[in-house]
């Protein structure tokens, strides 16, 4: 993926790589991009903070840099970061790895050209859910207060969410079909146990179950043929019934080609650039 996208990486991009956010942590990494032009001034920026996706066992910010190269390009400070990945760690770490590289970014926004009054909460796949998850936490303070995550920003400083592709609602899981088996090895990582209905965390981690009056605007997309499908347009009517602003783009069924899973990083695609255009057009709406 990062590979393709390399044709599209625009030139004047500044990079700050493998930033660590948390010194007692391993995989708390992060990477900067922003504007070459801002580099030299005190110039700060609407800030993009990405989960990358996996499946919560795989995947890193590598995979997603040329993508936070080319939407940086559109006037943006992107962060890429890294956190632990299961088996080897379970929820609700990433969770609590993100919220420390928010800390840590808010503490270095002069650094990073990053305006902390600006941040948006970026993500694909499992990232999109981690991203979703810790807007609820910062949004609804009897979350974060169940969840024992003590937001490291104010809801105020939270523009908006980016999500594509994601997970959001446990109680849609179907284990039936070719993706059935690989579900259930993700649901085994990331809880540490087989049967998720016997697991207390599973209704934490449903962003549905858990949304709030107060989540930020959200702009949410999946391909028509991706099996989590359900997944986004289920968290897009539930967002609208609670008043949030919703920014959608979804597809007809009989769409061709068939846009799969993480459709949006094909830039060589007319779906893909058209994912990225509405994305930044909603970032610049809610960074004004």
């Amino acid at each position: 993926m990062a590979q393709a996208l390399e044709p599209h990486v625009p030139a004047g991009v500044a990079v700050l790589l493998d930033q660590r956010y948390d010194a007692a942590d391993a995989d708390a990494i992060l990477d900067v991009f922003y504007p070459a032009v801002v580099q030299g001034t005190d110039q700060k920026l609407a800030t993009v903070i990405w989960v990358h996706g996996g499946g919560f066992l795989s995947g890193s910010k590598e995979q997603v840099a040329n993508y936070l190269k080319i939407l940086s390009d559109a006037g943006f400070t992107t962060i890429g970061v890294d956190y632990s990945l299961a088996p080897g760690s379970t929820d609700p770490t990433p969770i609590k790895e993100i919220n420390a590289a928010l800390a840590y970014i808010q503490a270095n926004a002069a650094r990073f050209h990053v305006d902390p009054s600006r941040f948006f909460l970026a993500g694909d796949s499992a990232g999109a859910q981690i991203a979703a998850q810790l807007a609820n936490v910062i949004s609804a303070p009897s979350y974060a207060w169940e969840t024992r995550v003590a937001p490291s920003i104010l809801r105020s400083q939270l523009r908006g969410v980016l999500l594509h592709c994601g997970v959001y609602d446990p109680g849609q899981f179907k284990f039936e079909g070719a993706s059935g088996f690989f579900l259930q090895t993700v649901i085994w990582s990331y809880f540490g146990t087989k049967d998720i209905s016997a697991n207390p965390r599973r209704d934490e981690f449903s962003v549905v179950r858990n949304f709030s009056p107060g989540f930020p605007p959200m702009f949410v997309s999946v391909g028509n043929a991706d099996p989590l499908a359900p997944q986004s347009r289920r968290l897009a009517e539930v967002a609208a019934g609670y008043g949030v602003p919703v920014d959608s783009l979804f597809f007809p069924d009989d769409h061709a080609p068939p846009l799969r899973h993480e459709y949006q990083f094909n830039l060589d695609t007319e779906a893909g650039r058209m994912a990225l255009a509405r994305s930044v057009e909603f970032l610049k709406s809610y960074s004004r």
